[in-house]
């Protein structure tokens, strides 16, 4: 008697063991030799095969609408051994109890959702005590929620009453939300119980000492399936649907915190995506609720707690219905949206690059598609974000990882391309822009920002009109709108060429084609601001004032607000001599764009040709304030030098005429200014290498924005007769920056403005030997030269200049007085001419000062 009990109960913990395994096909078979040994249990052995029968056949066939015809003939005899456990009542309860959920399931599979939902209320389902069930029941009562969530869904109320659909939908909700607490509950009994046998086998191996023998993993859950998996994600997206935000948040953020277990690791990384996509969408600064932090279960009170293998967080959570919750000392707990977006962004990263595949086997190209697709959701979503709070270094940190597993994939290139061009990397960029290009033959936007490159930040203007006339061809094979664009890059490349020629035929040949390729891209697409500004831009540039001012007014009844052309218009009003306009115009402009400092340098300008210095004055003070508002804590932190760019409107201040400045990391128009903020950069090394002199904290784009109001403040100063001023100022200007080539000059001007030469001249020859294009040098250098007596030198330097830059009229009038001074009067006649004539047409700034743009 006993041996037959002992025999029973052996053969009931295999089939608990098998059963938890999901080994049906040895359930079944238990089952039969249960049902021929044991008579008496024929109710366990009913409910055994039937079980066995509908898992093994739902395993290969997914319970999903269009495998319910399969279903039906595929689930005849689950049904019926199931049914014949169920109808055993006085037996076993707890075997009719489970006999009954299994039937909600298969009729669930069948698509008989009313006979499902029958099942579950003779089971009772809605009252079923909160104990510890064993793992098998866990995941019976969680599928058993999670089936009644979806009839019910498919099972619309009788009666259409707004409460009555409101309780409907607060019971779905309810189905799946412990559906999904069920499911981390059992996955994390699963996991305990694999950490345990793994444990037990690796003891058993150590004891036997076994040398050549490694013991096989334990088999872990193979998947959670498809019913567990939409019960977890199901419940926030209903809040979503109805509106309900908040909820929806909670549900995320109750899944996730949730002691991770291996089957939940995948989905881990949908549902922090999604949850970073609903606070992005959803949560504006005002609405946002950070999450509650967790109690410090470190504490005294919880002593004991901290020998548990998962940590307890509050009461609620020592139900064992609910899944065990991260806990502890020193937590991180998101303070607003962005830490938190951030956090749950950089943890799907992480995951979605641990899951990616590197072989580029053929066998592998699913796998390697679908982990591709996963991270790339995740690097686009993150684009968005961090993009938008100035956090590119995160970006940039992420698509460095990115590269390793995404050979020829041009989607992540580009992002790549464009990220570095954010943090300034020009070079990097460019490198990797080439690489897009190739992968994409027939795109034309890479061409174009390759181009863009070149012309803005990289200083090759032949290889960016190559890359523009790429684009063109491109564009014409395989038309993609973008027409328009690419006869617009071509002609600015041949404009900037154009500006940095010396020979006047090449130059001429220049402005031609680039006036030919503005003309075609205004003909493109007659409503782009961008091509009338250029068409403006370059007449003006050619002293055509009147087609200039037609031109520019006409991109501004496009865009009124674009920049470029307000700068532009301006301008124009200035060489028209119209002073009083062009200040109304700054003025408007500056109530709308307080903070752009690049119109009150003109402003100053104008204010120092038209009103006098002293209103001049005021208006460099305000821009020391200016400066100081925007950019003085930047040189306090670590900030660089693309987000000190976006600090004001002004992206382009200072990166003014560079024929009278240069900042190191402007978009110069001329190749000579990119050559001498080199230079003044290795100088700059070489003086803090050798002397006292070290460069200030933080982006240097910020102190240059300074440096150029200090001088202009010493030149305002010079005007007023206030040489003590000037030298202050000068002072502080060299304090930043003393060995620029416009701190040499603006020495040279107070050394001037003392009458003394001998020094002057050595401080211009200084501006001229770092940068031999500077327009201002040039002309004051002859001009001393002219005060010292070296006449025919004086008149070379001034022919110089006027080779560079032959619409200046002060050069004119320069070499007007030094060939005077040689007797050769017809030709000082004729210079005193020519620079009257440049001069009627001259604007306060030159036409240069304003930068090269893209938008």
């Amino acid at each position: 008697m006993a041996s037959k009990k002992g025999a029973t109960l052996r053969i009931e913990n295999e089939i608990d063991k098998y059963r938890g395994e999901g080994n049906w096909k040895k359930v079944i078979e238990l089952a039969d030799h249960l049902r021929e040994l044991y008579p008496n249990n024929e109710c366990l052995a009913n409910f055994l095969s039937g079980e066995g029968k509908l898992e093994s056949f739902l395993e290969q066939t997914p319970p999903i609408d269009a495998n319910i015809t399969k279903a039906k003939s595929g689930l005849v005899e689950a049904n019926k051994y199931l049914l014949a456990a169920a109808n055993e009542r006085d037996k076993q309860a707890i075997v009719v109890l489970d006999a009954h959920l299994l039937l909600g399931k298969l009729h669930y599979a069948i698509g008989l959702y009313e006979e499902a939902l029958h099942h579950y209320q003779q089971a009772e389902l809605h009252t079923l005590t909160e104990k510890q069930l064993p793992n098998r029941s866990l995941r019976i009562v969680a599928e058993s929620y999670a089936i009644k969530g979806l009839c019910l869904e498919k099972q619309m109320p009788t009666s259409k009453t707004k409460y009555k659909l409101a309780e409907w939908h607060d019971q779905i909700i309810k189905c799946f939300e412990t559906a999904g607490d069920l499911t981390l509950v059992y996955l994390q009994e699963q996991d305990k119980m694999t950490m345990q046998m793994q444990n037990g086998a690796a003891t058993m191996t150590s004891v036997n000492n076994i040398g050549s023998y490694s013991p096989q993993p334990i088999n872990t859950m193979k998947n959670v399936g498809s019913i567990l998996e939409t019960a977890l994600q199901r419940a926030p997206f209903l809040h979503l649907q109805a509106g309900k935000a908040q909820p929806a948040i909670d549900r995320y953020r109750s899944i996730l915190s949730a002691v991770e277990s291996t089957a939940t690791q995948g989905l881990r990384l949908t549902l922090t995506r999604q949850l970073a996509e609903v606070i992005l969408r959803n949560m504006s600064e005002a609405e946002y609720k950070s999450p509650d932090a967790p109690p410090d279960t470190f504490g005294t009170g919880n002593l004991n707690r901290r020998l548990n293998n998962y940590a307890i967080t509050n009461g609620a959570s020592e139900s064992p219905w609910k899944p065990k919750k991260y806990s502890g000392p020193n937590m991180f707990v998101p303070r607003n949206e962005n830490e938190e977006i951030i956090l749950l962004l950089l943890i799907s990263e992480a995951m979605a690059v641990r899951e990616t595949v590197l072989s580029q086997s053929p066998e592998f190209k699913e796998a390697r598609l679908r982990a591709f697709e996963n991270a790339t959701a995740v690097y686009d979503l993150m684009t968005v974000v961090v993009v938008r709070w100035s956090q590119v270094e995160l970006l940039y940190e992420s698509f460095e990882r990115a590269m390793k597993f995404s050979h020829e994939e041009v989607h992540v290139w580009t992002q790549y391309a464009l990220c570095l061009i954010q943090l300034g990397k020009y070079t990097h960029a460019y490198s990797v822009l080439q690489i897009v290009a190739k992968l994409s033959p027939q795109k034309v936007m890479p061409c174009l920002l390759a181009a863009r490159l070149c012309y803005e930040q990289i200083n090759r203007i032949k290889d960016g009109i190559e890359w523009s006339q790429k684009a063109l061809q491109r564009e014409i094979s395989n038309p993609q709108g973008l027409q328009s664009r690419c006869h617009l890059y071509i002609g600015i490349g041949h404009s900037i060429t154009s500006a940095n020629t010396a020979i006047k035929q090449d130059k001429v040949h220049h402005t031609t084609l680039a006036l030919e390729y503005f003309h075609k891209a205004q003909q493109c697409d007659p409503n782009d601001h961008l091509a009338e500004y250029y068409l403006a831009h370059e007449y003006a540039i050619n002293r055509q004032i009147n087609e200039a001012m037609v031109h520019v007014k006409i991109s501004l009844n496009l865009r009124a607000e674009h920049i470029p052309s307000l700068h532009l218009l301006t301008l124009l009003l200035s060489a028209h001599k119209q002073y009083a306009d062009a200040l109304h115009l700054i003025d408007s402009v500056l109530e709308e764009y307080p903070d752009n400092l690049n119109f009150l340098y003109v402003k100053a300008n104008l204010e120092l040709h038209s009103l006098g210095g002293e209103e001049a004055l005021f208006t460099i003070k305000h821009m020391l304030h200016m400066w100081r508002t925007l950019y003085e804590d930047q040189t306090n932190i670590d900030c660089n030098e693309q987000q000190s760019e976006r600090r004001s409107e002004t992206r382009s201040v200072f990166q003014l005429y560079t024929s009278e400045m240069s900042d190191k990391d402007s978009s110069s128009l001329h190749a000579q200014s990119l050559a001498a903020s080199r230079i003044e950069q290795a100088l700059s090394e070489v003086a803090s290498s050798l002397s006292s002199f070290t460069p200030k904290p933080g982006p240097q784009r910020a102190w240059l924005l300074q440096l150029h109001i200090w001088l202009l403040l010493t030149e305002v100063f010079l005007v007023l007769d206030r040489p003590e001023g000037a030298t202050l100022s000068l002072q502080e200007a060299t304090n930043i920056f003393p060995l620029s080539h416009d701190v040499m000059y603006t020495k040279g001007l107070l050394h001037e403005y003392k009458a003394e030469y001998a020094e002057a001249k050595q401080c211009y020859q200084n501006a001229v030997s770092i940068n031999p294009s500077h327009i201002k040098s040039l002309q004051h250098l002859g001009l001393v030269y002219h005060y010292l007596g070296c006449q025919r030198l004086a008149e070379k330097t001034l022919r110089d200049a006027a080779k560079i830059d032959p619409n200046s009229h002060q050069t004119w009038y320069n070499l007007g007085k030094v060939l005077e001074s040689l007797g050769e009067m017809e030709t000082a006649n004729d210079c005193m001419a020519t620079a009257l004539e440049v001069e009627n047409t001259n604007p306060i700034l030159p036409i240069m000062s304003i930068p090269v743009t893209f938008e």
